[in-house]
């Protein structure tokens, strides 16, 4: 899941969404149709570059933009869409769990590491005891982030932190700050208000922030962050669809479109090539982990 806040996005209707998408959703995905992949920021430069390696594997697509996290994976599930690439696979397991559904992820693209912004301090030590720092409320990102607070030395969980950690789960006695959750698409635009905040990738530049700012983060290269690798996904029966498997090999094989998602994650991203098969399993335990937490 990786990239800009934006203070206030639009939110369109889904049905004005996918107005503009020729053909509708792709049907079991011969080459012929147009092939729709919902993102969250596709204005990112490299889904024109890959819309165009498709079409040079003679593969339509229309790359349907949302403005934030919890639309593409309903709009997947109802057949709206084809396919969406946004997401990680603790995201897709808690929508999964929570939905009853079993969308999969059908390819890996990068792991992208999270962190924490400020406009006041220049460094994690210039956080104050008391201060307030804002975070995702979103289950599988709010528990990361803890993580990367935690890490920090910002605040302290009672279990030691797990992928599973809720606000709930912080020691406030002993933790340094407050932590405040928010929708993931409004955390940067709280920075104003807070010492800090945890943004999603997809929302760091739209903010007017580069990743370098970063005062603190995760490690994408650490062997445990497989189940934060972001996928394709795709409803369970498409998931063996030739034409979207090409799709993931077209993302994974162009070397501009790869070039892109390093440039535009400001060379933070890992790219990743993790075989289904490692993803199925991932997902698997995660689901499994998930759904004795609910």
């Amino acid at each position: 899941m990786k990239k800009t806040l934006l203070a206030a996005l639009a939110v369109l209707p889904l049905t004005a969404l996918l107005a503009g998408c020729a053909g509708g959703a792709g049907t079991a995905g011969s080459a012929d149709d147009v092939v729709t992949i919902g993102v969250v920021g596709a204005s990112d430069p490299y889904w024109a570059d890959y819309k165009q390696a498709a079409a040079d594997a003679g593969i339509e697509v229309d790359i349907v933009d949302f403005a934030d996290y919890p639309q593409p994976n309903p709009a997947l599930t109802e057949g709206e869409i084809d396919l969406n690439q946004f997401q990680h696979i603790v995201y897709l397991a808690d929508y999964n769990v929570s939905t009853k559904q079993d969308l999969a992820p059908i390819g890996a693209t990068a792991i992208y590491p999270l962190g924490l912004y400020s406009t006041k301090v220049k460094s994690v030590d210039g956080i104050k005891k008391g201060d307030t720092v804002a975070v995702p409320n979103d289950p599988s990102n709010l528990s990361r982030s803890l993580l990367v607070l935690q890490s920090a030395k910002l605040i302290v969980l009672k279990d030691g932190g797990t992928i599973f950690s809720t606000l709930d789960d912080i020691d406030t006695k002993k933790s340094k700050v407050s932590v405040k959750a928010l929708e993931a698409s409004l955390t940067a635009t709280s920075l104003p208000d807070v010492a800090a905040a945890i943004i999603n990738n997809d929302f760091v530049e739209k903010a007017g922030l580069k990743f370098s700012d970063a005062i603190a983060q995760d490690d994408p290269a650490d062997p445990n962050a497989l189940p934060y690798v972001n996928v394709f996904a795709a409803r369970a029966e498409d998931k063996d669809n030739a034409t979207y498997q090409k799709l993931v090999e077209i993302f994974q094989e162009s070397k501009k479109v790869q070039d892109g998602v390093l440039a535009v994650s400001g060379g933070s991203a890992q790219l990743v090539k993790t075989p289904v098969s490692d993803l199925e399993k991932s997902l698997a335990k995660v689901e499994k982990d998930t759904a004795a937490q609910k």
